[in-house]
């Protein structure tokens, strides 16, 4: 098989897993809603056993880099499809709390593969950087928008059951056709493509401090926001909403997170990567903050800013790791990046449960501004640090 063919086939797959990883993710925040009709149990104490899941989501990231490295990222990338489908199959049959989070746990191991290992397939196949990763992120989004509305509209008709079944066994045809079709990693295409050279920095341990506290502050702010969104939509917009059509608000909200990030795709291959993260990272805090204090029609328009800068965010934090890291630590710093960013956002399951318990979604949203206040000091910081950069640069070449 050619190179371009088989960068194409890959980047398929790769687009194709990561809006498996969020859909799947995404599943229990709102099939718990129809969990508790059907137990009697309470929405903290059923959204606290997702806890594990999203521990391990970070938690594991860790090591699949260097997993990759080892055996190949076909073969770890074959790994989630199945880890995912065989683990969607586990909750459908749990039948105790205990169940519960073991299964919840094993969906969560599984869903830490893709980000290191798919971040690292799509840079090295992608033609264009920029337009690339923005096409993967709408992918990823659309798997975020639409859990909501199918995990409602399956609970509703079938059972909540059948939320998991469903797509389960989507993942698993998946992950068949994934090693048909793919016979091998490959070095891509990238090459021929004419991408933009690795960028060089002088004194980098800054830059690192700055990133590391955006992708940290931004773990935050991305898990309370996506994982209480369906919650936020039934106590806040308007109280006895049916549970299809709180799944069709948040996907709708979700959908604009998706435009932002086939929009910041594109500037990312056209201008200056700390100037968008500058600008982009405003919109975070300005929407939780809106949200935070409002009701109905306000806390939607809050709730779309902040889906905006969201997602826009993660294209940029990608885009940082593939200019700023040389390939041959690609997967190893993507691995880094997505622990960092999850294993501390997994503590947001318990979190929002206090939160909410103490101050309703009002003050669960307020702290997350908070931390979307931090994301706009690190770009600032990362801005005027590459900026001196450049002029150190462009001193030491007159």
């Amino acid at each position: 098989m050619d190179a371009d063919t088989l960068s194409r086939r890959t980047l398929r797959f790769v687009n194709v897993a990561h809006a498996l990883d969020h859909f799947v993710l995404l599943i229990y925040p709102t099939a718990v809603l129809a969990i508790a009709a059907q137990t009697g149990l309470s929405y903290g104490e059923l959204i606290t056993l997702a806890t594990g899941a999203f521990v391990a989501f970070g938690l594991c990231a860790l090591p699949m880099g260097w997993l990759a490295d080892r055996f190949g990222r076909r073969t770890m990338l074959a790994i989630f499809f199945f880890g995912y489908g065989l683990s969607c199959l586990g909750v459908a049959s749990a039948g105790s709390r205990t169940a519960f989070m073991v299964w919840l746990c094993v969906l969560g191991l599984a869903s830490a593969i893709y980000h290191p290992v798919g971040s690292t397939m799509l840079v090295t196949h992608a033609r264009r950087l920029g337009r690339d990763l923005g096409v993967n992120g709408v992918w990823g989004n659309v798997g975020a928008a639409t859990a909501s509305g199918v995990t409602a509209l399956l609970a509703s008709g079938f059972g909540w059951q059948a939320a998991f079944v469903v797509p389960g066994l989507f993942c698993l045809a998946c992950g068949t056709a994934f090693l048909a079709l793919v016979p091998g990693d490959g070095d891509g295409s990238q090459a021929k493509a004419g991408t933009k050279p690795v960028l060089s920095v002088a004194r980098p341990i800054p830059l690192l401090i700055v990133f590391v506290c955006a992708i940290m502050a931004g773990g935050m702010t991305f898990n309370i926001t996506t994982i209480a969104l369906p919650k936020v939509v039934d106590e806040r917009v308007g109280d006895g909403l049916p549970l299809m059509l709180i799944g069709s608000v948040a996907t709708l909200v979700f959908a604009f997170g998706a435009l932002t990030q086939l929009l910041m795709g594109r500037l990312i291959d056209r201008y200056s990567l700390p100037v968008l993260f500058l600008g982009l990272s405003l919109l975070q805090p300005l929407g939780l903050g809106l949200a935070a204090v409002s009701t109905g029609l306000p806390l939607l328009i809050g709730l779309v800013l902040t889906m905006a800068a969201l997602y826009g965010q993660v294209v940029i934090n990608d885009a940082m790791v593939a200019r700023y890291v040389p390939p041959v630590y690609r997967a190893r710093a993507y691995s880094v990046r997505y622990f960092l960013g999850f294993t501390v956002s997994g503590f947001v399951v318990p979190l929002i449960a206090l939160l909410h318990d103490r101050g309703g979604f009002g003050f669960v949203l307020g702290v997350a501004a908070g931390f979307g206040a931090v994301i706009v000091a690190a770009a600032l910081g990362f801005f005027l640090l590459t900026r001196r950069e450049a002029a150190r640069s462009l001193a030491a070449a007159e």
